[in-house]
């Protein structure tokens, strides 16, 4: 694997956010992030997360790794992260994308396939941030797009089944954290037949029964969204609004 040659190692004029309203119209293109992997969340986000719950060389937890973009965050940023995936795909792209030496400093990145619903290899209370980003339900299939047969995968599945299996997953999740640390965790809502379905507050509502507290209640404005041409058209014809925001939940282990 040869390393890539990196000219740009963080964003410019960086400032932590201090509301409830985040919004990067600039998605950020320092280090290895790109955008080729579909439905991955801006760097500004894990960035963000990382620099106000957690200090350096705390171990970190993204176990729906994906795209790799949390990995490479806690890696620049001084965190050890352990990336968890059922895709062998997401995984290769892991390896490669934490493939770089950032001033001697960098954090240490465990990559391990595995599902999050049953991180058995995980020791109870010994993870000090969780930050991640699921899939929402059936929206994007990730294995099923590239063409792979990964039953594991949780966005094979639609909305009911998905949100029985994030009640596995909230376990797991407060399982691992220390107590009195934090887990962020970013879900979108939907739409079927016309009429909003509120995934993300259902979500929610399944980390609190597991005995997570809601710290903060973040709005992530979307950009790019496909307002344009079929969309926009569809928009006026049916009267509906096209979802342009999702929600980012940080809860705390009590």
């Amino acid at each position: 694997m040869i390393e890539k040659k990196i000219t740009k190692w963080g964003p410019e004029d960086f400032e932590l956010e201090m509301t409830t309203v985040w919004s990067f119209p600039d998605r950020g293109n320092w280090a290895t992030h790109d955008s080729k992997w579909r439905g991955n969340w801006s760097p500004y986000i894990p960035r963000n997360i990382m620099l106000r719950y957690s200090q350096e060389r705390d171990l970190v937890l993204d176990q729906f790794a994906g795209g790799g973009t949390t990995l490479v965050e806690a890696k620049l940023l001084n965190r050890n992260i352990i990336g968890v995936d059922v895709n062998d795909v997401a995984l290769a792209r892991c390896k490669e994308k934490t493939n770089f030496e950032h001033k001697g400093e960098d954090g240490k990145v465990y990559i391990k396939k595995g599902d999050a619903r049953n991180l058995d290899f995980i020791p109870n209370d010994s993870i000090d941030l969780i930050c991640t980003h699921p899939p929402y339900a059936d929206m994007i299939k990730y294995s099923k797009d590239l063409n792979l047969d990964i039953p594991e995968d949780l966005s094979n599945c639609e909305i009911s089944a998905f949100l029985d299996e994030m009640t596995k997953v909230a376990a797991e999740s407060f399982r691992v954290l220390k107590r009195g640390k934090f887990c962020a965790l970013l879900m979108g809502d939907t739409r079927k037949k016309g009429h909003m379905i509120p995934m993300s507050f259902d979500v929610m509502k399944i980390f609190e029964a597991a005995g997570f507290k809601l710290k903060e209640l973040i709005i992530k404005e979307q950009h790019n969204c496909r307002a344009t041409g079929y969309w926009k058209t569809n928009s006026v014809k049916y009267n509906f609004l096209l979802i342009a925001h999702e929600y980012l939940f940080i809860f705390r282990k009590p």
